[in-house]
């Protein structure tokens, strides 16, 4: 089965630059499980979730369509990295607690993936979609940020990305579901910090094949004049949204 690939080829920067979730994610999740033995984060691209959830699970798995991914995932002994796509996990029927995919969902055949997590979900597991929108800063940077995000490379979003806008909301959701509590991330960034996580977006990816790098390099100009002393540390904060069921 074929994946969509926005990000293989800047693998090192997304590790780097992806901002990280908050351990009240991971605590929540486990809070939610009877056992937290066995967690399966799928779409784990560099392990920003799988190795907070190795914190309170016994053993996490953590899957992803993209070798390149996985090869640049964050190394953690309760973490198994492993190639392979959202809907075909290749673990046993009845096997996993939790079922996790954050900041991925939308990418996935999402029927194919709610009948793989029905498969390897054991009696009464969660299964989590976990997605955060656009990035929310302070009124000198986070106009300039808007103004990018939907005005420069706003054409060249791949279609998915309407779901992350809606925070998940018009996915079909075939399980008992529960509301979660509101939790965000919530960074402390340096310019190139910003500027290298805006640089990771696949709209910047697909605006790069028609336009080279002068969308990105004419924001770097403008968020470092706005920002002034360019190691001076910003408030960053991406509200997360959740759709929570019982498998």
């Amino acid at each position: 089965m074929s994946f969509k690939d926005h990000f293989s080829t800047r693998s090192a920067d997304y590790a780097t630059y992806r901002p990280t979730y908050p351990p009240a994610v991971a605590d929540y999740l486990a809070s939610l499980c009877a056992h937290p033995d066995v967690a399966l984060d799928v779409g784990c691209g560099t392990g920003q979730l799988s190795v907070l959830l190795a914190e309170r699970f016994g053993r996490v798995i953590a899957t992803d369509a993209s070798a390149q991914q996985i090869e640049t995932a964050q190394q953690h002994a309760g973490v198994e990295y492993r190639v392979a796509p959202a809907e075909r996990s290749g673990l046993p029927d009845a096997s996993v607690d939790l079922v996790t995919a954050a900041q991925a969902a939308h990418w996935f055949d999402l029927p194919a993936f709610y009948g793989e997590v029905k498969r390897i979900g054991k009696p009464g597991s969660v299964l989590a979609l976990i997605t955060y929108g656009v990035v929310q800063a302070d009124s000198e940077i986070g106009p300039l940020i808007q103004h990018f995000y939907k005005d420069v490379v706003g054409s060249y979003w791949p279609p998915e990305r309407k779901h992350v806008e809606s925070g998940y909301r018009d996915f079909d959701f075939p399980f008992r579901e529960f509301q979660a509590p509101p939790l965000a991330i919530e960074v402390s960034w340096r310019a190139a910090d910003l500027i290298g996580y805006a640089d990771t977006w696949s709209a910047v990816r697909e605006a790069e094949k028609a336009l080279g790098r002068q969308p990105i390099e004419d924001f770097r100009r403008d968020l470092l004049r706005a920002w002034g002393d360019p190691e001076q540390r910003r408030s960053i904060r991406f509200p997360l949204s959740f759709r929570i069921g019982r498998v």
